[in-house]
């Protein structure tokens, strides 16, 4: 009998100590599941459609399948005006927009958003039905169709015809918009028309006679004697979000970094998510496209310096063009 009891007590010691164990590693799964559920915040992201957008396109498929660090509501537009309203309305905590209109909005809603990164260069190139414009020096003497006078792209390109001494011998044609001017560009009834990604990729692939003659990162670099880099578009934040949520905010960024290295780096891949999510029309253009949008990831800190020198270019063209004054530190978001 003593050796059964024995026996008896021993089981029922190490059932009890199971059980113990067992409660234990559930309770400590519950409490990682629980701050992990407590750490994934969710975070509104809107861009417009187009280059700005075009690096999140990894990013977006990650957070569809549950593979992001944060949850992200994501929203496309095709409209700036829509894209404005909801981020003075709070509707959005991070939003992609043009670099000029991030300082615009900055002092319109008098400091409540701040620049957290510079995500695209340069996306306008001058191109050519032909084989003659091999410099900015060949522009001399001929009209280049553009569109959007009194843009940042505009100024962008009337400040390196300026800085080549070429404003009087090269004349500016607005009479068209992008859409209508890359048609036109494409049926082969213009020479040479200065337009942005995605209009460049669309008029390349209809005519294969036309070929990017400049690119106007480049000249913007050469005039800036190769210290600037030309930012067209750049993240924005909500400031109270980022006060509010700092460690969710840098999250989202190294997320995003990563986004923007695998669609440069998987270009095939990359493209079929950019049409996935109506970023650009088609995986064609998104695919060709690529390699001439410079998107690209530059934290705030790093870009003011060149930020610095491209808002006083527009400026001095028109003060009203990013919103009537220059950018103070408080604009620049600090990690």
């Amino acid at each position: 009998m003593g050796y059964v009891l024995k026996k008896t007590l021993a089981l029922l010691l190490t059932v009890g100590l199971m059980i113990t164990m067992v409660s234990c590693n559930k309770e400590v799964v519950h409490r990682e599941t629980s701050s992990a559920t407590q750490e994934k915040t969710l975070i509104r992201v809107a861009a417009l459609k187009g280059p700005t957008g075009m690096g999140m396109a990894e990013l977006m498929e990650k957070n569809e399948k549950g593979m992001t660090a944060l949850n992200y509501d994501f929203t496309l537009m095709g409209s700036p005006d829509d894209l404005v309203g909801r981020i003075i309305n709070k509707e959005v905590d991070i939003a992609a927009v043009p670099t000029n209109l991030a300082l615009v909005l900055y002092n319109r809603m008098a400091g409540e958003v701040q620049l957290a990164a510079v995500n695209t260069l340069g996306v306008l190139y001058v191109v050519e039905n032909g084989d003659k414009i091999h410099s900015i020096e060949d522009l001399k003497g001929k009209t280049v169709n553009s569109s959007g006078k009194g843009t940042s792209s505009d100024y962008i390109f009337q400040y390196i015809l300026e800085q080549n001494h070429l404003t009087e011998d090269v004349v500016l044609d607005y009479k068209l918009q992008h859409t209508e001017l890359t048609a036109v560009l494409a049926q082969g009834d213009l020479d040479i028309a200065l337009l942005p990604q995605p209009h460049v990729t669309t008029a390349l692939i209809h005519n294969k006679d036309l070929r990017i003659a400049l690119d106007i990162t480049e000249e913007w670099y050469n005039v800036m004697h190769q210290k600037g880099k030309l930012a067209m578009g750049c993240m924005i934040v909500q400031r109270k979000f980022a006060e509010d949520n700092p460690r969710a905010l840098n999250l989202f960024l190294e997320e995003y970094e990563m986004s923007v290295d695998f669609v440069n780096h998987q270009v095939e891949e990359a493209a079929e998510r950019i049409a996935k999510y109506d970023i650009l029309p088609n995986a064609v253009i998104a695919k060709e496209g690529i390699p001439y949008s410079n998107i690209v990831y530059i934290d705030a800190e790093e870009a003011k310096g060149f930020l610095q020198d491209f808002y006083q270019v527009l400026f001095d063209f028109d003060p009203k063009s990013i919103g009537g004054k220059l950018p103070d530190e408080g604009f620049y978001y600090k990690k």
